[in-house]
């Protein structure tokens, strides 16, 4: 099988376009779709549907492409062991992170990640809202996720402990509360989950943090808008500390409840498909997000 041509098919279902998949490997469209039909034939199956407005992918071409991406993951690991593989690596890697967390520490980082290595593309996808597995879609993504989640193939980032917090403004308006109970009432930035959380007291006491019993007029699916309406002064919120710690440090928001922890054991992890090699590109990757960004302890205080 050839990899030229799994490499072409990957592209093109990324892109649901044959004609761009082309062009990024120096195919005319002709020639791409001639490549594309050799490859169907010789599977015996359709991968991609065409019609004259869109492509889209099939049944088997969706079943097939995790494994035509694990062929060339493992071309590649198998060059860079021959060591035929470039110094440098070379290609895009297609990471997926959270949008407020790649906004506030990833981009100013793209500066000394393209100097350093300027054969790589990154291709990001970056969204606030859960997203499923990540197996054949991606070739890195940085998740939240408990410790004990034994499905995790990657390398921890830094801690993610979330914290309640409210804007000087609001607090002085609505008052501070002062244990759990208090926060009835209690105007609240919701997740869109709006799910009950549990707090933990300094002597192991528990507590219900109920959006039901509060009041949320505002429900948000994206960290950064979450954290720029608390600092307005819209009410309570949870929020990761790698989202405000500059602002707690400043002043700017205040913890409420501060001896009170939420019962969540988050950590910011980088996981890669757990059916592929990691390529020295992704490798990379991994390694200069963690020199950067895997210094923070107070992420996970």
């Amino acid at each position: 099988m050839d990899t030229d041509n799994l490499r072409l098919f990957v592209m093109a279902a990324d892109r649901l376009n044959i004609s761009a998949a082309g062009r990024n490997l120096g195919l005319a469209p002709a020639v791409a779709s001639a490549r594309l039909a050799k490859l169907e034939q010789e599977l015996g199956v359709e991968l991609l549907r065409r019609t004259t407005r869109k492509v889209s992918l099939s049944l088997e071409g969706s079943d097939f492409l995790p494994y035509a991406r694990e062929i060339l993951a493992q071309a590649e690991a198998a060059k860079a062991v021959l060591g035929s593989h470039e110094t440098s690596p070379k290609g895009t890697i297609r990471f997926a992170a959270p949008s407020s967390f790649a906004q506030r520490h990833i981009m100013p980082l793209l500066p000394q990640f393209h100097a350093a290595f300027p054969d790589l593309t990154l291709e990001l996808r970056l969204s606030d809202a859960r997203f499923d597995a990540i197996e054949g879609s991606f070739d890195l993504a940085l998740r939240a996720a408990p410790l004990t989640d034994s499905s995790l193939k990657g390398r921890k980032l830094a801690g993610d402990t979330r914290v309640l917090c409210a804007s000087p403004a609001y607090l002085e308006e609505h008052g501070a509360p002062q244990s759990p109970a208090e926060l009835r009432g209690h105007r609240f930035l919701a997740w869109i989950d709006l799910e009950p959380r549990e707090l933990i007291g300094p002597e192991g006491e528990t507590a219900p943090l109920d959006p039901a019993q509060m009041i949320c007029r505002t429900i948000v699916d994206d960290g950064d808008a979450q954290r720029e309406a608390t600092l307005a002064g819209a009410g309570l919120s949870i929020n990761s500390l790698w989202s405000v710690s500059d602002e707690l440090r400043s002043g700017r928001l205040i913890r409420v409840l501060p001896e009170w922890k939420l019962n969540d054991s988050s950590v910011l992890w980088l996981m890669y498909p757990r059916s592929n090699v990691l390529t020295p590109k992704t490798r990379i990757l991994i390694d200069f997000l963690i020199a950067h960004l895997g210094s923070h302890a107070e992420w996970g205080a």
